[in-house]
């Protein structure tokens, strides 16, 4: 085990985080129980002058008590490459500011900074657009924000999935079904007009059993999927949309998919890669904070965070 390393943590706001559930908290935590140095900092914290890509950080003492679960002991302004490893755990939207922030990171990694997720391969990897690359393992799927394209879409498919290439959560998201009388007002809405460039997918019924959440640490699958369950009447399994977490072990289906991306990502420098499989299909590459640790922790026994940190202590040490 790699002893005593000082791991940046890029995050929102500490207060902002439910402990109980957070997947930062939970390798924080596991970070701490080895003896490493945790630090935080929030995303307007990074700045840049003379080469130099610096942070005002604060080092945390980590707890278990939920509602009073970091304390801080220590606030400076440091460089990302005085850290041994740099985790960028900022949460989308994927906006302009985050944008920013990762040519801020690359600056930091010219510099001889350790990023994980790597700044570049957050910047390429569109968490809808992922897919693209991987087209076999999709549904059928049309990007596009002409209103007129889309309508052919849906009228070849009959019941398709609308979604932006921005969101997260499942927010903006339609399910649109032959003679839905709301169809053109739908697609004036997501595209704005015909102004924003939006995903469609035909609909996957086994969306009632889950969306799953397959994670991928350092190229290898954990061995359990979060499959998250839509409540009665609603097409979307996110967590946030009010879904609930049902662990289980992956399916032929999810091995094969994690099989043929995991080293794929991570040579690009994703360390930590959350796919989103709804039946035997690939829907999204999530890379900017894929979470569902402490689910999957809580019903397998199966510890995700000690996963997640063993990975990071060996690309530390390459």
């Amino acid at each position: 085990m790699a002893q005593g390393l000082s791991l940046l943590f890029i995050l929102d706001p500490l207060g902002e985080l439910k402990a109980y559930k957070d997947s930062s908290v939970a390798m924080m935590r596991e970070a701490a129980r080895r003896g490493h140095d945790v630090w935080a900092c929030l995303q307007p914290a990074l700045r840049w002058r003379d080469g130099r890509v610096t942070a005002t950080a604060h080092r945390l003492e980590l707890g278990a008590d939920d509602h009073d679960w970091y304390r801080v002991v220590e606030t400076g302004s440091h460089e990302l490459s005085s850290f041994d490893a740099v985790l960028m755990r900022k949460d989308p939207p994927f906006d302009s500011e985050y944008l920013y922030s990762t040519h801020l990171l690359e600056a930091a990694e010219r510099g001889g900074a350790r990023v994980f997720n790597a700044a570049r391969a957050l910047r390429d990897h569109n968490e809808k657009l992922a897919i693209t690359e991987f087209a076999q393992f999709a549904v059928p799927t049309l990007v596009a924000r002409e209103p007129e394209a889309l309508r052919a879409f849906q009228a070849e498919f009959g019941d398709v999935i609308l979604k932006p290439l921005d969101g997260m959560g499942g927010a903006g998201i339609f399910r649109v079904r032959t003679g839905d009388p709301n169809l053109n007002v739908i697609l004036e809405t997501i595209t704005q007009l015909g102004t924003r460039t939006v995903m469609a997918q035909r609909y996957i019924p086994e969306i009632r059993d889950g969306d799953k959440r397959v994670l991928l640490i350092g190229g290898r699958p954990v061995p359990h999927a979060l499959a998250r369950i839509p409540q009665p009447g609603e097409s979307r399994g996110n967590l946030a949309a009010g879904g609930t977490g049902r662990a289980q072990p992956l399916s032929e289906s999810d091995l094969r998919i994690a099989a043929a991306l995991g080293p794929v990502l991570a040579a690009r420098g994703l360390l930590l890669v959350g796919l989103d499989v709804i039946g035997s299909h690939l829907t999204e590459i999530n890379v900017t904070s894929p979470t569902c640790f402490v689910e999957i922790t809580q019903q397998t026994g199966f510890d995700v965070a000690a996963m997640f940190i063993d990975a990071l202590e060996q690309a530390v040490a390459r």
